[in-house]
């Protein structure tokens, strides 16, 4: 029997409600995603981010771990000696409410609580201020995604983990058109994907004005196929994307030492 929860350095995640527990593919995410650096903030198409007021969404949230890893990447270097300072407000968002439930109750019990926040609604449904709000609130500067990516293959006879494996209710035509619609002119998407999904994100993203500026190519190990890509957008690119391969493991040790390096800040 699997664990319950999945203990990181500064925070644990219980997952026993959710449909998708802890895996490599949300570390990945959450560990590689770019993001400003209170001390050496990030510029993008030629603009540098303010400190404080970025705002991030987490599409399909699950747990919670993508959010909590970003909210720790956003916060001061030691997150349980010092209270984390406010200086980004992060949504995240599931269709599953006890994903939404144990989200929160994972939210709730970090060192981050003041900048997360966990909703139960579909990304078509979104809207993420009131009508009373500064309509700069409206987009976001970053957003994530590691979104349901079985198309055709046979349904898990588990509905809440059908609905969180397979593309059903979030198409990647719906996950771009909205996106897209939520974005900042000089903000970031950045999703986790299989292999096989490459070019039609790259082309449905096309449609959408948004351009990829970064790839990296996951590899289980060194001789294998890549099993799955990361990848970054934004508006109006005319720059190639960076590429680049990634192993998860090495020849003779089951983290590689790039993998360790990527996440030395969360593993125990």
């Amino acid at each position: 029997m699997s664990s319950p929860n999945f203990r990181f350095k500064h925070f644990t995640v219980w997952h026993d409600r959710c449909a998708m527990k802890v895996g490599t593919d949300g570390v990945l995410l959450g560990a590689w995603c770019p993001l400003p650096n209170p001390q050496y903030p990030i510029a993008l198409q030629g603009l540098q981010y303010p400190i404080s007021n970025i705002r991030l969404l987490d599409i399909g949230t699950g747990s919670g771990l993508i959010a909590l890893m970003l909210a720790q990447r956003l916060s001061s270097p030691s997150p349980i000696a010092n209270s984390p300072s406010p200086i980004a407000h992060i949504d995240a968002i599931d269709i599953d409410a006890d994903a939404v439930a144990q989200a929160a109750d994972n939210f709730a019990q970090s060192p981050w609580q003041q900048i997360l926040h966990v909703h139960h609604s579909t990304l078509q449904d979104w809207q993420t201020t009131s009508k009373e709000q500064d309509a700069a609130n409206m987009v976001y500067d970053v957003i994530v995604s590691n979104p349901p990516y079985f198309q055709d293959s046979l349904k898990n006879p588990d509905n809440q983990r059908a609905t969180a494996r397979h593309t059903d209710t979030l198409s990647y035509a719906d996950l771009i058109t909205h996106a897209a619609r939520l974005l900042k002119d000089n903000g970031i998407l950045a999703l986790i994907l299989p292999i096989e999904a490459e070019s039609t994100i790259l082309s449905i993203a096309n449609s959408h004005n948004l351009y990829p500026t970064r790839i990296t190519y996951i590899h289980s190990k060194p001789n294998k196929p890549a099993k799955r890509i990361l990848i970054t957008f934004e508006r109006n690119s005319s720059r190639e994307p960076q590429t680049n391969t990634f192993y998860i493991e090495s020849e003779c040790a089951p983290r590689s030492p790039e993998y360790q390096e990527l996440t030395r800040d969360f593993y125990l």
